[in-house]
């Protein structure tokens, strides 16, 4: 038993990927191929993409969202995750990134439910407000740019319904947000964000060491 997460080291690490992850091929290559990537760091990892995919059958989602696409490892794992029906909104500014993306969602068997949008987040994301999709998402995913994230977070709990989820990346930071000698602009963002979460009566909340952390926010009713 303990009273904390245990640290993972890297043969208990090892340990979990053996006896929990159940990836699908196409997600295996993806991951693969995105290691030798110059900013490889910028994917998720399989457990916590594992657990998003869990997410989605246990939320029931159909219509979600993802600010931040890179190579498409996140949007692919929740994509199979989703119904035959489901969409994913993903939005990103790279075609250079994305189509690595498309390619893998095509062999996947799931380009069909991925609408990306290639621009700056922020506009699409003001775009689907102006359209009338408030309320209608019922799952949404940041992993963009940390200086925008209050913004993104602000648009995304107009745009996930009630009793929709809200999941956010890289909350810990690689533990920075703990150093308070450190003082660089995306550090601050991501640290007065998950100080706004914790005070944010519209939301319930769980911040979970998964990955570089991982908060989810529920949109109370």
């Amino acid at each position: 038993m303990s009273k904390q997460t245990l640290r993972l080291e890297n043969n208990l690490y090892q340990y979990l990927l053996s006896v929990s992850i159940r990836e699908p091929e196409a997600l295996t290559k993806l991951r693969q191929e995105t290691a030798s990537h110059p900013r490889n760091v910028m994917q998720i990892s399989p457990e916590q993409g594992q657990f998003m995919a869990l997410l989605m059958q246990l939320i029931g989602a159909k219509k979600t969202l993802e600010i931040g696409v890179f190579t498409g490892y996140s949007s692919l794992v929740v994509a199979l995750a989703l119904p035959p029906e489901g969409k994913i909104v993903a939005c990103d500014v790279s075609e250079e990134y994305t189509s690595i993306a498309r390619s893998y969602w095509e062999q996947a068997g799931v380009a069909h439910k991925i609408d990306l949008r290639i621009a700056p987040a922020i506009a699409t994301l003001d775009q689907l407000i102006a359209e009338g999709e408030t309320d209608t998402f019922d799952f949404a995913f940041i992993d963009a740019d940390k200086s925008s994230y209050d913004d993104y977070y602000e648009r995304a709990l107009k745009l996930v319904r009630p009793g929709g989820l809200i999941a956010i990346d890289n909350v810990l930071w690689s533990g920075q947000v703990a150093d308070p000698q450190i003082q660089d602009n995306r550090t601050k963002k991501i640290r007065a964000l998950n100080e706004k979460i914790h005070q944010d009566q519209r939301v319930t909340i769980s911040m979970i060491p998964i990955g570089d952390g991982l908060t989810l926010a529920r949109k109370k009713s």
